[in-house]
């Protein structure tokens, strides 16, 4: 099964996709989506879809997991998140593969078993569980990995319990 995780934002994407083979893990790519403060918000938006749309239909992935918009006290950043959580959205439903949303909590006990964990424990942890060589950067890439590793185990035992 192929999972692709993604932490959304409009300056910098991350995505990642992790293969799962009964209870084995290993990484399968993982990038950022980069986007500049010179482009107008509309502009951004359309890379970022266009981006994201064209992973999905490249990889095929199995499940697609978007990191959940959690309370954020600066509003503009809230505001735009929230936008690039939408286009995200539509690209993975113009591809018709599952979705996936969960929250940062969700991520962290996943990966690392306890839902406080820091970002250092949660790359820490991810690097490890996929046997990566070198720690994945930038952070937002490495937490696009963790929520593909908790995608995957998610749409794993979804597909259990349905038999």
């Amino acid at each position: 099964m192929l999972a692709m995780g993604i932490d959304p934002g409009n300056a910098i994407c991350g995505y990642g996709f992790v293969e799962l083979n009964g209870n084995s893990l290993h990484g399968a790519g993982f990038g950022v989506i980069r986007t500049t403060p010179d482009m107008r918000r509309e502009e951004r938006l359309l890379v970022l879809y266009e981006k994201i749309h064209g992973l999905i239909r490249e990889r095929q992935p199995d499940v697609v997991g978007v990191e959940k918009l959690f309370f954020s006290r600066n509003v503009t950043t809230a505001m735009t998140v929230s936008e690039a959580r939408g286009v995200i959205l539509l690209a993975v439903e113009m591809n018709r593969t599952p979705l996936i949303e969960l929250t940062p909590l969700q991520v962290k006990q996943a990966v690392v078993g306890y839902g406080q964990a820091t970002k250092e424990q949660v790359t820490y942890m991810t690097q490890r569980l996929l046997c990566l060589e070198k720690k994945p950067t930038p952070d937002d890439a490495a937490d696009a990995l963790a929520i593909a590793i908790c995608s995957a185990h998610c749409r794993s035992v979804e597909k259990i319990w349905r038999g």
